[in-house]
């Protein structure tokens, strides 16, 4: 997969507006991409959230390259165009390699990850200016918060886009999260979609131990909203669940996608456990995920 194929980085507006029809097998390369790309970020400046970054790198990857109507060409408002919202931006190496990759910044950016001045900070931040960052986030919890309000504002303004956001299970934690569910069911915030990385572990432990979840499908339920189930590491899957979910707008509900991932997804000694959550790989660790992650030509940056 050189740099200037259909697959990454250098497209342009039109074209990815335009939602082209990449195939699975497509995705999956780009996916693995992506993936190399936040392995060899954090393993830089030995510093990150490599975890959850690779749990997550399909749903994105589905989002940016087959499914919403984004433009790279960055407009703040976002009118006419799909929004997602991070709200565990801990996982900004996803985002950052998936933004780059979709034309919003050079991919040589990239290597500036985490480092001093650079616009691609641990965390997303509006005050870079970078393509594709529309609100800080990071502080747990707020993101349901922001996302519903960009999809009320989308549709006081009657723009028939829908908003995505992405949020962690640990993260159910915070109360702000119940209190954003509960509103979005009141106001039948129906062009939303909304996600949950049920990947059951957070930074002390699996999320059994640390705060039982319980059953998300009869809480979200109980709320009022409707709730999808689905495998987030298996494109095939993912794509069918996202286009279910895209026709269940505009009836009333927001909708909940409970997306079962693994931790460290890709790279056989980071998966499924919470001790990767926010931990470099070293050099020969890096070389061992680099192995498994093969593209049929990479384009590192």
């Amino acid at each position: 997969m050189s740099q200037d194929t259909s697959l990454t980085a250098n497209v342009t507006p039109e074209t990815q507006a335009a939602h082209p029809e990449r195939s699975v097998a497509e995705l999956k390369q780009i996916a693995a991409q992506v993936r190399r790309d936040i392995v060899r970020m954090v393993h830089a400046v030995n510093s990150g959230h490599p975890g959850g970054s690779l749990g997550c790198t399909d749903l994105l990857v589905a989002l940016y390259f087959r499914v919403m109507k984004h433009n790279p060409d960055f407009q703040m408002s976002g009118a006419g165009e799909d929004l997602f919202f991070l709200s565990n931006g801990h996982l900004s190496a996803t985002l950052y390699s998936v933004l780059a990759r979709s034309g919003y910044f050079p991919v040589s950016e990239l290597a500036t990850f985490r480092k001093l001045n650079s616009r691609l900070q641990g965390h997303p931040a509006t005050h870079e200016h970078l393509p594709g960052i529309r609100v800080a986030s990071g502080s747990l919890g707020q993101g349901l918060s922001v996302a519903i309000g960009a999809a009320q504002a989308k549709k006081l303004n009657q723009d028939d886009r829908l908003v995505y956001v992405l949020m962690g299970d640990g993260e159910l934690d915070e109360g702000q999260i119940w209190e954003a569910t509960m509103y979005a069911a009141h106001k039948k915030v129906d062009n939303l979609i909304a996600f949950i990385d049920h990947n059951g572990q957070q930074i002390d432990g699996p999320t059994s131990e640390i705060m039982n979840l319980g059953s998300l499908r009869a809480k979200f339920e109980a709320f009022g909203w409707k709730v999808l189930s689905t495998n987030g590491n298996d494109l095939d899957t993912l794509l069918a669940t996202l286009n279910e979910a895209r026709q269940l707008t505009g009836q009333g509900q927001p909708i909940m996608v409970l997306m079962d991932t693994q931790m460290g997804f890709g790279v056989d000694f980071m998966m499924g456990s919470h001790k990767w959550h926010g931990v470099a790989p070293n050099d020969e660790q890096l070389e061992k995920a680099l192995q498994q992650l093969s593209v049929e030509e990479a384009s590192d940056y």
